[in-house]
C-alpha cells in the first residue's frame, strides 16, 4: 500500500509538466496605446499599475504597442492604422485627436478612451449610459468643469475681466471645448477673447496679442501642442506677467499659475478597469463612459509671488498640492 507522502509526492511529478504547460500557453494580450505621452513617461505609471494590478504585466501576458504623436496631432491617423495592422486587442486612445484617428482607423477592435472632452459632442459616443458602438471609457471632463476653474482663478485673481482662452481649433474637438469656456466666463460676468493658435512658432506673438489687448489672464486649454510645448507656454505667461489657469496639472507644474481638473491618475488607473472587463468578453457599446468623480486644484505659490498674487488661505485650503 502506497503511503500517503509517496501519493503525494506522484501527484506533485504529474501536476508539474500540466502546470508548467499552463504556463506556457497563457493567453499573451496586446494592447496599443496611441498617445501624447512618451514611453517611460511617469504620467502613464498608474495605467501600468492599475493593469498590474489585475493580473496584466509586460514581458508575461501583456505586449504594449506604444503609439507616440510627439506632439504632433495629424500624426495620429498613420499610427492608429499601424496598430490596426498590428492586430491589437484593444486600442487605448489618450485625448480627442487619438480617439478620432482610432476611431476612424478601426470599427472592430474595441477602443478605451482615456481622456475624451465631451465625448457625446465630439460624436465618439451616443450618449454616456450606452456608448452604442466599439468605442467606451473616461471622458475628462465634467459638466461645469469650465465655470469651477474659471471661478478658483477669479478667486486668486480679483481684479480679472477680461480672460484670454487659448485654443488649438485644428485638432479634433477642440472648438466644443473653447466655446464651453467661453460661455462659463460669460456667465460669470467675465469678458472672454478666444485666442487661436495653430503652430508653436505662433505662440510668441499670440502672448504679446493678449498684452495689447490688455487681458488679465490666460485660460489654457488641453491639446497635443499645449501639453508638448507647456514649459515655453508657461514662461511667455510669466514673462507677459499674465495669471495662467490650465485645464491640466502640467501646466503649474512648469511655472504656470494654477489648474482645476479631473484626477489624471484616477482616470488612468481606472483605464485598466475597461481593458480587463473588454479582455474578458464585455462589449464595449454596454459599458458606460464615466466622468470624473474627483478633481485636483494645483496652485504654484512660487508663481503667484512672482506675479504679485497673494492667494487668499481660504484657496490655499483647498489645494491638493501647492508647489512652493
Amino acid at each position: 500500500m502506497m503511503d500517503r507522502r509517496a501519493f503525494l509526492g506522484i501527484f506533485a511529478l504529474l501536476a508539474a509538466p500540466r502546470a508548467a504547460a499552463a504556463k506556457q500557453a497563457e493567453k499573451v494580450w496586446r494592447i496599443g496605446y496611441l498617445t501624447g505621452l512618451p514611453r517611460g513617461s511617469p504620467r502613464a505609471v498608474p495605467l501600468l499599475e492599475g493593469l498590474r494590478e489585475l493580473g496584466y504585466v509586460e514581458g508575461r501576458n501583456l505586449v504594449i504597442e506604444w503609439r507616440y504623436s510627439d506632439g504632433r496631432a495629424e500624426r495620429f491617423p498613420d499610427l492608429a492604422a499601424e496598430l490596426v495592422r498590428a492586430k491589437v486587442d484593444v486600442i487605448l486612445a489618450g485625448d480627442n485627436p487619438a480617439i478620432a484617428a482610432a476611431q476612424k482607423a478601426t470599427k472592430t477592435i474595441p477602443i478605451v478612451m482615456t481622456a475624451a472632452m465631451d465625448p457625446v459632442a465630439s460624436g465618439f459616443a451616443s450618449s454616456l449610459a450606452r456608448p452604442g458602438s466599439n468605442l467606451t471609457g473616461l471622458s475628462a471632463q465634467a459638466t461645469d468643469l469650465h465655470a469651477k476653474a474659471l471661478q478658483l482663478l477669479k478667486e486668486a485673481v480679483p481684479t480679472a475681466a477680461r480672460i484670454a482662452i487659448l485654443w488649438v481649433p485644428i485638432e479634433p474637438g477642440r472648438q466644443h471645448q473653447a466655446q464651453q469656456a467661453e460661455r462659463a466666463a460669460h456667465t460669470l460676468g467675465l469678458k472672454a477673447q478666444m485666442v487661436e493658435v495653430r503652430d508653436p512658432g505662433e505662440l510668441e506673438g499670440v502672448f504679446a496679442a493678449m498684452v495689447r489687448d490688455r487681458v488679465d489672464a490666460v485660460v489654457v486649454h488641453p491639446s497635443q501642442l499645449t501639453y508638448t510645448h507647456r514649459t515655453r507656454i508657461a514662461n511667455l505667461a510669466a514673462r507677459r506677467r499674465l495669471p495662467s489657469m490650465g485645464g491640466v496639472r502640467w501646466l503649474p507644474e512648469v511655472g504656470g499659475l494654477m489648474s482645476y481638473s479631473g484626477s489624471d491618475s484616477d482616470r488612468l488607473r481606472r483605464t485598466a478597469y475597461y481593458v480587463d472587463r473588454i479582455l474578458r468578453g464585455a462589449n464595449p457599446a454596454d459599458l458606460p463612459i464615466e466622468q470624473p468623480t474627483r478633481f485636483e486644484l494645483v496652485i504654484n505659490l512660487k508663481t503667484a509671488k512672482a506675479l504679485g498674487l497673494t492667494i487668499p488661505p481660504s484657496l490655499l485650503a483647498r489645494a491638493d498640492q501647492v508647489i512652493e
